[in-house]
């Protein structure tokens, strides 16, 4: 059994701004902490990237303050897409990077994520580490000692290269309509430069980040703005990006939502005709069953991991795969990098199209997605609300009434207070009334 870490959750450590650990008193001890881990009596860079959160002034302030003090010197990219993050610290040979932001969540929120040098997140092992050191009595290090800090001008230029590199040179975009939807957040300068200067012809919206709107009723997780403003404009597709940039979702010319599924299902199955495809596929409880048969249909191995981009990196890497990913829009392409990127999957999305010289709704054709709900129960305690037996005994009643025609799922967030329902058959209407019926159950408990 995994040990119980006291700070760090499902991605990092994350909370209310002012509240739990996110405060410039505990991520300075934090930094410190990370610091005295890394140093070994050796001088180390860490590189602190943000998203465009009001707090992320304080904190990136706090984290560069216990970075120093433990004799550690700081590059700071400023705003900064999470998997950008993860692909500089690696070319700036850099021995952690620290991402600064709570993704997907409103404003008031934010947290911590850190990779190791090899852009990947730190281990569970590391982050224990961590969190033992950050028990101990906060030391500075001798005046001589102390880490220095310095801007990187040209990270953004960096990071746009990057991302056009991952398809092919001779791929062209011209003629082709473009929304992007930057969620107020880190996207917000870098998408619109990728796109354009790969020829599309590109509309933004929700890029005038003021450190409060990110995430407001825009991006990845409110996709109704980007859907009208596809249809207004005559649009080939949109793009959505979520807070940070590691997850996308997308709308056809019909104004259809294409899901995190849907792109995973699209490229993994465009790899399969170019005979790139490595292995199989990794999904998650929450993926639906359309995605998975499917895949099926194509030949391709379908196994599902827990839900969070940890989750679904670990079973690729045990599985020797390379592409997988979550309905949310965190989708893993491993031949292309080493976390979810927003920006890299539509990319790989728009070259398929490039290539098959079709549009987005004709490629997503081939899954057909099972009616599915998702319901969010904001309680106290996710945790200790999932596990109840009362919860237990209505899962299994609604599991019964499913019986094989479909499936049931309840589990506490790992990143919101919330439990999560989902609900998957072939019945719509029974699946909005069973969800309801265990969103009640929910509320009693809590």
């Amino acid at each position: 059994m995994t040990e119980q870490r006291k700070y760090f959750g499902t991605d990092g450590i994350r909370g209310r701004v002012g509240q739990s650990a996110i405060n410039p008193e505990f991520v300075l001890k934090l930094g410190w902490a990370i610091g005295r881990v890394l140093v070994n009596g050796v001088r180390r860079k860490v590189l602190i990237g943000k998203d465009t959160r009001i707090s992320g002034y304080m904190l990136e302030a706090s984290l560069e303050a216990g970075l120093s003090a433990a004799g550690v010197d700081i590059r700071l990219l400023g705003p900064m897409p999470t998997p950008a993050l993860a692909y500089l610290t690696q070319t700036f040979r850099a021995q952690a990077g620290i991402m600064i932001s709570a993704s997907h969540n409103p404003y008031f929120d934010n947290g911590i994520k850190f990779f190791g040098p090899d852009g990947f997140k730190l281990p569970d092992e590391m982050e224990r580490k961590i969190e033992a050191q950050i028990e101990k009595p906060l030391e500075t290090v001798d005046s001589k000692d102390l880490g220095r800090a310095e801007r990187i001008d040209d990270a953004t230029g960096r990071y746009i290269e990057f991302c056009k590199s991952t398809i092919p040179a001779r791929t062209r975009m011209t003629g082709l309509k473009v929304v992007l939807d930057c969620a107020n957040g880190a996207t917000y300068r870098i998408a619109p430069y990728v796109f354009s200067e790969l020829g599309a012809s590109v509309t933004t919206i929700n890029s005038e980040p003021d450190g409060f709107n990110i995430n407001a009723a825009c991006g990845a997780i409110d996709l109704k703005h980007l859907q009208q403003t596809v249809l207004e404009q005559n649009a080939d597709l949109g793009i959505a990006f979520d807070g940070d940039g590691d997850r996308v979702m997308m709308v056809d010319h019909k104004g259809e939502i294409v899901d995190g599924d849907e792109i995973v299902y699209m490229i993994g199955k465009h790899r399969l005709e170019r005979n790139v495809l490595q292995g199989g596929v990794v999904g998650t409880v929450m993926s639906n069953y359309g995605l998975e048969r499917a895949l099926g249909e194509l030949k391709i191995p379908f196994v599902r991991s827990l839900v969070g981009d940890r989750y679904v990196l670990a079973e690729l890497l045990k599985q020797g795969w390379e592409l997988g990913g979550e309905n949310s829009g965190h989708v893993i392409c491993l031949s292309n990098t080493t976390t979810g990127d927003g920006i890299v999957s539509a990319l790989q999305v728009l070259f398929a199209m490039y290539i098959e010289n079709c549009d987005l709704h004709s490629l997503k054709q081939g899954m057909h997605k099972m009616p599915q709900i998702l319901v969010n129960v904001e309680v106290g305690d996710p945790k200790r609300v999932a596990s109840d037996a009362a919860m237990v005994a209505a899962v299994k009643d609604v599991e019964q009434q499913l019986s094989d025609r479909g499936r049931v799922l309840v589990r506490a967030s790992g990143t919101e207070p919330v439990v999560r329902i989902m609900i998957e058959s072939d019945d719509a209407t029974r699946n909005q009334t069973l969800a309801e019926q265990l969103a009640e159950c929910v509320k009693s408990i809590n």
